[in-house]
């Protein structure tokens, strides 16, 4: 653990790429197997489940401190991080425990097997035994907080350099519905079947977001451009008469979608497409929302399956006849793609993404202006010449989204932000005039500089009518400018919207609340875009 530890450490005190590299790869070449799996799993996002309430951690770490909860509190909203205000608070170690990161992971999930008395003194004991450092780390995997300044790009750069391996191919291992109780350290990383996984997709490739127009990429007929969807993003893998379905975040979502099993009656085995999935109505996507009621569900009931059925709109081919063909042209995969799908009948589940044709960037500016009646989120560019490459790499390929939506709000609420931010008041509920009222709508916490943050907190404690725990209400007074992605209704809210993203575009300093907009404006947004 005191490995892990200094891991955690050194990471957290550089911003500099090359020495978080450095640093993992070191700790992947020295820490035992088992550790190193559990490492690998962390910072891929295989998190164990957490087995405490936060309630009664800030309980017993108040007790054992031998201070009152409030002041445990207050100390927490200071602090902003309850793993650190936990590893701050407690008294020294009672010994010098050294346990590897394995054992103390799996005493961690024994945990959920026992009632919750019974947890209290096996999570007291821990904390005796582990120095502030250890205590911190732990306290982040106890919490389901576990955050580390390392991308899963970074790990598998270090990861691949550590095992004389590529990073392409270290990549591809890492994918997939693995944990470290289903496979081995040898046989994930370094034995030569690693990647024989039938289900086992690929590494998705990463798109950059287009910062102005794309007038400075060169010819327009270099590119490919295609509609920007607004679904879930997927692979369909069919393999030996198997079909398996995930998504971008590496989530296997197959008994999800079963309108994809019938792709293994249109499609030979040794085929993966790179895709949309989205809900159809048998001409074009249904908006988003329509999808998002399937999105949490293990089993799909007939009744939503009937209202929200989905199909893949493929826009890549990654796999052909067995055989990987990401490292040819676009230009070449998306001519197999083409052909492979040309003759299925029109209830396949499958369909390509249909290619936009512009003469100029000025052309393909109109067609992107007309993306939200298509219910897309704006175009994609693809370099013609471009592989399907690992991760995001820039100059490839290009998001070209629309301008978000915007309505200008009242600031109700404010929220103490967490980390380095713990001390501003960062995180805000937002509300609409209605007549005389002020209709709770959003929360937004981003889009802010730090200047701002520190100005709005000084004026939010001067401000405050009431506290209810953690959160002021203000004095209705500044407006601001929310920016998102979406709208679509929602009965859970007051106001019967909910916002795609919302962030703070901008503070309306030259806006009084008169000025704010409506919820009547609120509602005819919904019914053009929702």
């Amino acid at each position: 653990m005191k490995r892990f530890a200094a891991l955690f450490t050194q990471i957290d005190q550089t911003t500099k790429t090359s020495l978080k590299t450095n640093v993992l790869r070191t700790y992947f070449e020295t820490a035992p197997e088992n550790d190193k799996l559990w490492t690998v799993a962390l910072l891929s996002g295989r998190r164990p489940k957490r087995a405490v309430t936060t309630t009664r951690l800030r309980e017993w770490a108040a007790e054992r401190a031998g201070i009152p909860l409030w002041l445990f509190e207050d100390t927490y909203a200071i602090v902003g991080d309850l793993a650190e205000t936990i590893a701050l608070v407690l008294p020294p170690p009672a010994r010098a425990d050294d346990p590897s990161l394995t054992d103390t992971i799996t005493r961690l999930r024994a945990l959920t097997h026992l009632e919750e008395p019974a947890r209290k003194p096996v999570i007291l004991d821990l904390w005796d035994g582990l120095d502030p450092s250890q205590r911190l780390v732990f306290n982040k995997l106890l919490t389901g907080g576990f955050r580390i300044g390392v991308s899963q790009k970074l790990m598998t750069r270090a990861l691949a350099q550590a095992v004389d391996k590529d990073e392409a191919e270290i990549a591809h291992r890492l994918m997939g519905d693995w944990t470290p109780d289903s496979t081995t350290w040898h046989s994930l990383i370094i034995a030569r079947d690693a990647s024989a996984d039938l289900s086992r997709p690929y590494p998705f490739a990463l798109a950059h977001q287009v910062d102005d127009t794309p007038d400075t990429l060169g010819p327009i007929t270099d590119w490919q451009a295609e509609w920007k969807w607004d679904g879930i993003r997927g692979q369909l893998i069919l393999r030996e008469g198997q079909h398996f379905t995930w998504s971008r975040g590496e989530e296997l979502m197959t008994d999800r979608f079963p309108e994809l099993a019938r792709a293994t009656d249109y499609l030979p085995p040794g085929t993966v497409l790179d895709g949309e999935i989205v809900a159809w109505d048998g001409t074009a996507p249904l908006p988003f929302n329509a999808l998002q009621k399937r999105i949490g569900r293990k089993t799909v009931p007939k009744k939503l399956l009937a209202e929200a059925p989905v199909i893949l709109l493929a826009y890549d081919l990654l796999e052909h006849g067995g055989d990987d063909i990401r490292n040819q042209p676009l230009v070449t995969r998306r001519a197999a793609l083409d052909a492979l799908l040309a003759n299925l009948p029109d209830d396949a589940p499958i369909r390509p993404s249909p290619l936009i044709d512009a003469a100029t960037w000025g052309d393909l500016a109109q067609v992107r202006a007309s993306a939200r009646e298509n219910r897309a989120e704006g175009l994609m560019l693809k370099r013609l010449a471009s592989p399907y490459f690992v991760g995001r790499r820039r100059g490839d390929w290009w998001k070209w989204k629309l301008d978000p939506l915007t309505i200008d709000a009242v600031m109700i609420y404010a929220q103490s932000g967490h980390g380095r931010r713990a001390n501003l008041f960062t995180d805000f509920t937002f509300a609409v005039r209605d007549g005389d009222a002020l209709v709770p709508f959003t929360k937004a916490y981003s889009g802010l500089t730090d200047a701002e943050f520190r100005q709005i907190t000084a004026w939010v404690r001067k401000n405050t009518l009431q506290r209810f725990g953690p959160v002021r209400q203000v004095t209705p007074h500044h407006v601001f400018e929310i920016a998102f992605e979406g709208i679509q209704r929602s009965p859970r809210h007051k106001s019967g919207v909910a916002l795609r993203f919302p962030r703070m575009a901008r503070w309306r300093q030259d806006m009084a609340i008169d000025d704010a907009d409506t919820l009547d404006h609120l509602h005819e947004l919904l019914d053009t875009y929702g």
